[in-house]
């Protein structure tokens, strides 16, 4: 730092690094780029997969932007702010995470020819502002209503989300899955649907193949009973739940018990039997056949349990509890002895079953009315078994979308195509820089079918001039048919459907993402941490 009589003072502690002005927005820019051109490659259902290590050697391939960028080791503070935006993405609607990051780092290329013009950033968001507002302006009206009712359509929905999947010839199969396990959950208040995914339990199991993964209308556990002698199999299971360990509760105090002589033992050893008997006795009294324990159950109790036919199975997840609660009616209760009858759930089955040879499951099913499910997920190897997950998840979430906003649009890039026509013809109205500004827009939207067309062999600057004639003469869905390889005038009509929600959450998270880096113009990096840095770079070099 330098003061007014050009005297040097120190502000900074020693060994902090500092960047400003346009250097530093340049800087920004450049570490957004770099991220967007290699996920690029992952876009759409002909992108290229990514193999993953993370930092247990595990190996993971996918193009699923969502995981890819998870993995991401970032360090730059801006790198940092694409995979929170894409992570963002992710947790709000489930989808579209390559696309915020592709638009993104493309926003920010057109914005820097923009700044090398001199044209100051502040202008250039103002001109993003506008463009954005116009954009969701297009979707609106562009936008088709659909029919909650019509599982053909969000089928088609689902299958669309799987597309760029290494599952994408299941699709069908997974797709009736996610149309299925959606429409079983989704509450309506009258007014509003509410879907809460976290109520449709993935449980996974190596063996067979994807097309024998099913539905459960109740929920499956990666558990077995907890003693040989228990019942497997349980109809018309009456269930309780606890949230603790079935055991004589400990006294709170520190006391301490001295026994004389091995008479004295002998008779605490067969009181503290009675109490234990006494509370299986409660169970089976109020007729509780199947319980579920968070913690440990008494060795003791287990035997008991065993000889009144009771099925207990213990160390159960919190989680799988309260979904168990909501399939069955059950309530969670946190000491053995405060369950009663109005705590108890119903299921017409529990029963342990052998899947993938060894393995055992626990499957609770027959639920009146579940608000919670399970899909049990079958696979060849693990690799298959989790990527088959992530597809799933897209698919839930692509028609859990539909029911927060029952409208759709076609893929393929013809809305960005609808949205950038309509974005030249209103920067025209514009006067002043922000029109440039949003020409870039526009220009920024056509990356993303021009991305498309080259993953699947075409010329991109071709395919984009031949979409721009063909929306130019009304052709709303005209887009980029990855699967075949060609252009078609219509997006929709081959069933490549999105939810509307999905592309304006893509835009506008994009968009903040990019005013947000812009309008950074001075970093600092703190002495300890960029000592690091230095270190690490000196060990690079060596």
């Amino acid at each position: 730092m330098i003061s007014e009589n050009r005297v040097p003072f120190i502000i900074l502690k020693e060994g902090t690094r500092r960047t400003y002005g346009r250097e530093a927005q340049l800087n920004n820019i450049r570490v957004a780029k770099i991220i967007a051109e290699a996920m690029k490659t992952s876009l759409g259902p002909r992108g290229m997969d990514k193999m993953l290590v993370d930092r247990l050697g595990n190996v993971i391939v996918t193009n699923d932007g969502a995981t890819i960028m998870k993995l991401i080791n970032a360090k730059h503070p801006v790198a940092k702010i694409l995979v929170e935006a894409a992570l963002s993405q992710d947790a709000e609607v489930g989808d579209g995470t390559t696309s915020v990051v592709v638009l993104l780092g493309e926003l920010l290329a057109k914005a820097e020819e923009l700044i090398r013009k001199d044209v100051h950033p502040v202008t250039i968001i103002d001109g993003y502002k506008k463009a954005i507002s116009k954009a969701i302006e297009v979707l609106d009206k562009i936008s088709v209503p659909v029919s909650l009712s019509d599982k053909n359509i969000l089928k088609k929905v689902a299958k669309t989300a799987m597309a760029a999947k290494l599952v994408s010839h299941e699709a069908d199969y997974l797709a009736e899955i996610a149309v299925n396990s959606v429409m079983e959950i989704a509450e309506n208040d009258g007014k509003t649907w509410n879907v809460d995914l976290d109520n449709i339990k993935i449980e996974k199991k190596v063996g067979s193949y994807i097309g024998d993964s099913f539905i459960v209308k109740g929920v499956v556990l990666d558990k077995e009973v907890a003693h040989p002698d228990m019942p497997r199999s349980i109809t018309h299971a009456t269930i309780a739940l606890l949230d603790g360990a079935f055991e004589i509760r400990k006294a709170e105090l520190n006391a301490k018990l001295y026994l004389e002589n091995a008479q004295q033992y002998k008779q605490f050893l067969e009181e503290r039997e009675e109490v234990i008997q006494g509370m299986v006795n409660k169970l089976a009294e109020i007729g509780v056949n199947v319980l579920f324990c968070r913690m440990r159950i008494d060795e003791k109790a287990e035997h008991f349990m065993a000889r009144k036919g009771i099925m207990a199975v213990k160390r159960v997840k919190r989680s799988d509890l309260e979904k168990i609660a909501k399939a069955t009616g059950a309530r969670i209760v946190g000491r053995p002895e405060e369950i009663s009858k109005e705590d108890l759930g119903k299921a017409k089955l529990v029963e342990e079953r052998r899947i993938g040879g060894e393995d055992k499951l626990i499957f609770i099913e027959g639920c009146e009315n579940p608000k919670a499910i399970s899909v049990l997920i079958r696979g060849a190897t693990k690799e298959v078994t989790d990527e088959v997950e992530r597809s799933l998840i897209d698919a839930l979430s692509a028609v859990k979308n539909i029911f927060i906003e029952n409208k759709i649009i076609a893929g393929g890039g013809a809305p960005e195509m609808e949205i950038a026509l309509a974005l030249r013809d209103y920067a025209r109205s514009l006067s002043g820089k922000e029109q440039l500004a949003v020409e870039k827009f526009a220009d920024a939207l056509e990356s993303i079918p021009a991305q498309l067309a080259e993953s699947c062999g075409l010329d991109p600057i071709e395919a984009v001039v031949t979409l721009r004639a063909m929306h130019s003469r009304g052709e709303v869905w005209a887009g980029v048919d990855v699967s075949n390889g060609k252009l078609v005038h219509d997006m929709y009509s081959i069933n490549v459907l999105e939810p509307l929600v999905v592309k304006k959450h893509v835009l506008k998270t994009a968009v903040e993402g990019a005013i947000m880096i812009l309008k950074i113009d001075d970093i600092v990096i703190a002495s300890s941490v960029a000592e690091r840095e230095d270190l690490e770079a000196e060990k690079k070099e060596e």
